[in-house]
């Protein structure tokens, strides 16, 4: 073993101290103790490998397959005439979803005419924030504001708590009586809306965020090249 050949070299260069004869009973017993956490270590690497082809089949997905998802009342951004949409299970709490986002905006950039951007929420349970923020952007949306709200959003990630969320409400440019208004008066029918959204990404088979999908197909490889491959393959199709 590798680790066995290191240690034996340490007690030969240990021997060359003047001091070896009298610390030579601790060096060994350090290195014992050493060897003794390597190979625990070890061993549950070679656990881990034996599980790793079991969670690979747990967790694999069908990229080939289609979906077909309703854009209802989400924002979109682009055009609706756009002959591909990229729909996006999102979460404001998220820290992949925000790294997701420069992603999203360069394909937009990319294929102005051709592609639509579809937001869905999926707030995760664990994070406690990512619903309220949602409901939020729902009440911004009803100024025709949920892309300046979600921008704002996603930059104030880290303090997202109720109380900084009328200043954000501001930094968006909404109508602050009427957004803390909406907010109060329409609580259920966002939550409904929350709520309808979650069982959506869930039967088209959402296991986390971001999950995006480009002409109802689940982005595999989560980059501009990437994504612009998924396009072009949906525009080749309907050319």
């Amino acid at each position: 073993m590798r680790w066995i050949a290191l240690l034996t070299v340490g007690i030969a260069l240990a021997g060359c101290n003047p001091q070896a004869s009298k610390d030579l009973a601790e060096i060994k017993a350090t290195q014992a103790e050493i060897l003794k956490r390597l190979t625990s270590i070890e061993d549950g690497q070679k656990k881990l490998q034996a599980a790793a082809p079991a969670r690979a089949a747990r967790t694999d997905e069908d990229y080939d397959k289609q979906y077909t998802i309703a854009i209802a009342d989400s924002p979109v951004r682009g055009k609706a005439t756009a002959p591909v949409t990229i729909v996006e299970f999102s979460d404001f709490q998220c820290p992949f979803c925000a790294r997701a986002n420069p992603i999203v905006e360069d394909v937009l950039k990319k294929y102005p005419n051709q592609v639509n951007y579809v937001f869905k929420h999926f707030p995760l349970a664990f994070h406690g924030a990512a619903r309220p923020a949602a409901m939020a952007s729902m009440a911004a949306q009803e100024q025709g504001k949920f892309w300046e709200m979600h921008e704002v959003l996603f930059a104030n990630q880290a303090t997202l708590d109720a109380a900084k969320m009328e200043d954000y409400a501001k930094q968006a440019g909404l109508d602050l009586a009427r957004f803390k208004r909406d907010l109060e008066a329409k609580k259920a029918e966002y939550d409904k809306r929350i709520d309808a959204e979650l069982a959506l990404g869930q039967s088209v088979d959402v296991r986390g965020t971001p999950t995006l999908y480009v002409g109802g197909k689940k982005v595999r490889i989560r980059t501009v090249e990437g994504m612009s491959a998924m396009v072009d393959e949906q525009l080749k199709k309907g050319s």
